[in-house]
Protein backbone atom coordinates (compact mmCIF):
# COMPACT_ATOMS: atom_id res chain seq x y z
CA UNK A 1 0.00 0.00 0.00
CA UNK A 2 1.38 3.22 -0.95
CA UNK A 3 1.45 5.48 2.26
CA UNK A 4 3.85 8.57 0.31
CA UNK A 5 1.64 12.10 0.79
CA UNK A 6 0.77 13.20 -2.78
CA UNK A 7 1.03 9.70 -4.71
CA UNK A 8 1.67 9.59 -8.31
CA UNK A 9 -1.72 9.33 -10.06
CA UNK A 10 -2.78 5.63 -10.85
CA UNK A 11 -2.94 4.51 -14.59
CA UNK A 12 -6.71 4.64 -15.68
CA UNK A 13 -8.68 1.40 -15.80
CA UNK A 14 -9.88 0.70 -19.66
CA UNK A 15 -13.49 2.07 -19.12
CA UNK A 16 -11.69 5.78 -17.43
CA UNK A 17 -8.91 5.92 -20.29
CA UNK A 18 -11.65 5.87 -23.01
CA UNK A 19 -13.66 8.52 -21.04
CA UNK A 20 -11.07 10.92 -21.73
CA UNK A 21 -9.85 9.33 -25.25
CA UNK A 22 -13.09 10.90 -26.49
CA UNK A 23 -13.20 14.00 -24.54
CA UNK A 24 -9.69 14.86 -26.51
CA UNK A 25 -10.36 13.11 -29.83
CA UNK A 26 -13.91 15.31 -29.85
CA UNK A 27 -13.51 19.05 -31.19
CA UNK A 28 -11.11 21.13 -29.44
CA UNK A 29 -11.05 24.79 -30.96
CA UNK A 30 -8.95 27.42 -30.48
CA UNK A 31 -11.44 30.41 -28.90
CA UNK A 32 -10.03 33.23 -28.85
CA UNK A 33 -6.91 34.94 -27.13
CA UNK A 34 -7.59 37.32 -24.03
CA UNK A 35 -5.55 40.19 -22.79
CA UNK A 36 -7.73 41.80 -20.22
CA UNK A 37 -10.44 40.15 -17.94
CA UNK A 38 -13.38 41.98 -19.26
CA UNK A 39 -12.48 39.92 -22.77
CA UNK A 40 -12.87 36.85 -21.21
CA UNK A 41 -15.41 34.61 -22.28
CA UNK A 42 -18.90 33.99 -20.44
CA UNK A 43 -18.34 32.29 -17.26
CA UNK A 44 -21.30 29.71 -18.30
CA UNK A 45 -19.42 26.44 -18.24
CA UNK A 46 -16.46 24.76 -16.01
CA UNK A 47 -12.90 24.90 -17.01
CA UNK A 48 -9.59 24.21 -16.17
CA UNK A 49 -6.30 25.74 -17.15
CA UNK A 50 -2.81 24.92 -17.31
CA UNK A 51 0.06 27.12 -15.18
CA UNK A 52 3.41 27.12 -15.33
CA UNK A 53 7.20 28.68 -15.59
CA UNK A 54 8.26 30.06 -18.88
CA UNK A 55 9.88 27.04 -20.94
CA UNK A 56 7.91 24.26 -18.67
CA UNK A 57 6.57 22.52 -21.36
CA UNK A 58 2.88 23.48 -21.44
CA UNK A 59 2.21 23.53 -25.63
CA UNK A 60 3.58 20.71 -25.92
CA UNK A 61 1.46 19.10 -23.05
CA UNK A 62 -1.39 20.22 -24.79
CA UNK A 63 -0.91 19.17 -28.00
CA UNK A 64 0.31 15.91 -26.82
CA UNK A 65 -3.22 15.68 -25.08
CA UNK A 66 -5.33 16.80 -28.22
CA UNK A 67 -3.17 14.77 -30.19
CA UNK A 68 -2.86 17.98 -32.47
CA UNK A 69 0.37 19.33 -33.04
CA UNK A 70 -0.23 22.89 -33.80
CA UNK A 71 -3.35 23.51 -31.17
CA UNK A 72 -1.02 25.45 -28.60
CA UNK A 73 2.12 27.26 -30.33
CA UNK A 74 4.79 27.91 -28.36
CA UNK A 75 7.37 31.14 -28.35
CA UNK A 76 10.84 30.62 -29.67
CA UNK A 77 11.19 33.15 -26.91
CA UNK A 78 10.49 32.09 -23.32
CA UNK A 79 8.30 34.68 -21.20
CA UNK A 80 6.91 36.28 -24.93
CA UNK A 81 3.13 34.67 -24.75
CA UNK A 82 1.45 37.15 -23.20
CA UNK A 83 -2.52 36.31 -23.53
CA UNK A 84 -4.84 33.63 -21.63
CA UNK A 85 -5.44 31.38 -24.67
CA UNK A 86 -9.28 29.95 -24.26
CA UNK A 87 -10.09 26.36 -25.89
CA UNK A 88 -13.12 24.54 -26.22
CA UNK A 89 -12.98 21.13 -25.07
CA UNK A 90 -15.96 19.39 -26.33
CA UNK A 91 -19.45 21.27 -25.79
CA UNK A 92 -19.44 22.04 -22.40
CA UNK A 93 -15.80 23.07 -21.24
CA UNK A 94 -13.03 25.56 -21.82
CA UNK A 95 -9.24 24.37 -21.43
CA UNK A 96 -6.92 27.46 -20.24
CA UNK A 97 -3.70 28.35 -21.47
CA UNK A 98 -2.16 30.97 -19.13
CA UNK A 99 1.00 32.80 -20.18
CA UNK A 100 4.40 31.59 -18.60
CA UNK A 101 5.29 33.26 -15.62
CA UNK A 102 9.14 33.68 -13.93
CA UNK A 103 11.31 34.47 -16.86
CA UNK A 104 10.75 36.76 -19.90
CA UNK A 105 12.84 38.54 -22.09
CA UNK A 106 10.25 41.45 -22.73
CA UNK A 107 10.39 45.23 -21.18
CA UNK A 108 9.33 44.97 -17.55
CA UNK A 109 6.30 46.98 -17.97
CA UNK A 110 4.96 44.36 -20.17
CA UNK A 111 5.87 41.38 -17.99
CA UNK A 112 3.85 43.28 -14.92
CA UNK A 113 0.72 43.53 -17.04
CA UNK A 114 0.50 40.17 -18.15
CA UNK A 115 1.83 38.75 -14.52
CA UNK A 116 -1.08 41.10 -13.18
CA UNK A 117 -3.75 39.50 -15.53
CA UNK A 118 -2.72 36.09 -14.34
CA UNK A 119 -2.70 36.61 -11.00
CA UNK A 120 -6.02 38.65 -11.21
CA UNK A 121 -7.73 35.37 -13.59
CA UNK A 122 -6.33 33.14 -11.07
CA UNK A 123 -8.11 34.27 -8.06
CA UNK A 124 -11.30 36.02 -9.58
CA UNK A 125 -12.63 33.42 -12.19
CA UNK A 126 -15.47 31.50 -10.49
CA UNK A 127 -15.96 28.78 -13.13
CA UNK A 128 -12.51 27.47 -12.55
CA UNK A 129 -12.62 23.95 -11.40
CA UNK A 130 -8.73 23.23 -11.30
CA UNK A 131 -5.42 24.73 -11.88
CA UNK A 132 -2.64 22.11 -13.60
CA UNK A 133 0.39 23.64 -12.06
CA UNK A 134 3.15 22.34 -14.28
CA UNK A 135 6.38 21.63 -12.54
CA UNK A 136 9.91 20.54 -15.48
CA UNK A 137 10.56 17.31 -13.56
CA UNK A 138 14.01 18.08 -13.66
CA UNK A 139 14.49 20.91 -11.32
CA UNK A 140 11.18 21.01 -9.18
CA UNK A 141 9.22 23.09 -7.25
CA UNK A 142 11.18 26.97 -7.40
CA UNK A 143 10.07 30.02 -5.27
CA UNK A 144 8.07 31.34 -7.95
CA UNK A 145 6.00 28.20 -8.50
CA UNK A 146 5.27 28.75 -4.91
CA UNK A 147 3.87 32.16 -5.55
CA UNK A 148 0.91 30.69 -7.54
CA UNK A 149 0.55 28.14 -5.34
CA UNK A 150 0.15 30.90 -2.48
CA UNK A 151 -2.14 32.72 -4.92
CA UNK A 152 -4.19 29.38 -5.63
CA UNK A 153 -4.51 28.64 -1.56
CA UNK A 154 -5.78 31.92 -1.55
CA UNK A 155 -8.47 31.65 -3.73
CA UNK A 156 -9.49 28.81 -2.66
CA UNK A 157 -8.67 27.21 -6.13
CA UNK A 158 -7.89 23.41 -6.49
CA UNK A 159 -4.37 23.09 -8.16
CA UNK A 160 -2.66 19.94 -9.45
CA UNK A 161 1.13 19.31 -9.70
CA UNK A 162 1.67 17.76 -13.10
CA UNK A 163 5.65 16.98 -13.51
CA UNK A 164 6.64 17.85 -17.20
CA UNK A 165 9.49 16.30 -19.56
CA UNK A 166 9.73 12.94 -17.17
CA UNK A 167 11.94 11.10 -20.06
CA UNK A 168 14.55 13.74 -19.13
CA UNK A 169 15.31 12.53 -15.85
CA UNK A 170 17.00 9.72 -14.23
CA UNK A 171 15.54 7.17 -12.25
CA UNK A 172 17.75 8.14 -9.00
CA UNK A 173 17.00 12.08 -9.70
CA UNK A 174 13.23 11.16 -10.18
CA UNK A 175 12.77 10.49 -6.76
CA UNK A 176 14.95 13.10 -5.47
CA UNK A 177 12.53 15.31 -7.24
CA UNK A 178 9.20 14.08 -6.11
CA UNK A 179 10.53 14.59 -2.51
CA UNK A 180 11.39 17.77 -2.56
CA UNK A 181 7.63 18.69 -4.58
CA UNK A 182 6.17 15.88 -1.85
CA UNK A 183 7.43 18.16 0.58
CA UNK A 184 6.69 21.96 -0.50
CA UNK A 185 3.08 20.56 -1.45
CA UNK A 186 2.59 20.09 2.05
CA UNK A 187 2.54 23.62 2.78
CA UNK A 188 -0.50 24.60 0.23
CA UNK A 189 -4.11 23.52 1.00
CA UNK A 190 -5.06 23.82 -2.03
CA UNK A 191 -2.97 21.39 -3.59
CA UNK A 192 -4.68 18.17 -4.86
CA UNK A 193 -3.37 15.49 -3.48
CA UNK A 194 -2.13 13.41 -6.46
CA UNK A 195 0.73 13.97 -8.62
CA UNK A 196 0.91 13.53 -12.50
CA UNK A 197 4.23 12.41 -14.10
CA UNK A 198 4.06 13.27 -17.97
CA UNK A 199 6.37 13.30 -21.02
CA UNK A 200 4.97 15.11 -23.61
CA UNK A 201 7.39 13.23 -25.98
CA UNK A 202 7.11 9.54 -25.08
CA UNK A 203 3.11 9.78 -24.43
CA UNK A 204 3.56 9.21 -20.50
CA UNK A 205 1.17 9.95 -18.10
CA UNK A 206 -0.97 11.76 -20.97
CA UNK A 207 -3.83 9.48 -20.91
CA UNK A 208 -4.09 9.74 -16.81
CA UNK A 209 -4.00 13.37 -17.43
CA UNK A 210 -6.80 13.26 -20.07
CA UNK A 211 -8.84 10.82 -17.62
CA UNK A 212 -8.59 13.15 -14.54
CA UNK A 213 -9.86 16.24 -16.66
CA UNK A 214 -12.98 14.28 -18.47
CA UNK A 215 -13.56 13.70 -14.55
CA UNK A 216 -14.11 16.90 -13.49
CA UNK A 217 -17.48 18.28 -13.76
Amino acid sequence: MNTLPFPLASPPDALAAERGRKLFAGPVDFLKGVVAMEGLPPDDRPEICFAGRSNVGKSSLINALTNRKGLARASNTPGRTQEINYFTLGDGHYMVDLPGYGYAEAPVAVVEKWQRLLRTYLAGRATLRRAFVLIDARHGIKPVDEDIMALLDTAAVSFQVVLTKADKIKDKDRERVLKQVREKLAAHPAAYPELVLTSSEKGEGIATLRTIIAGID
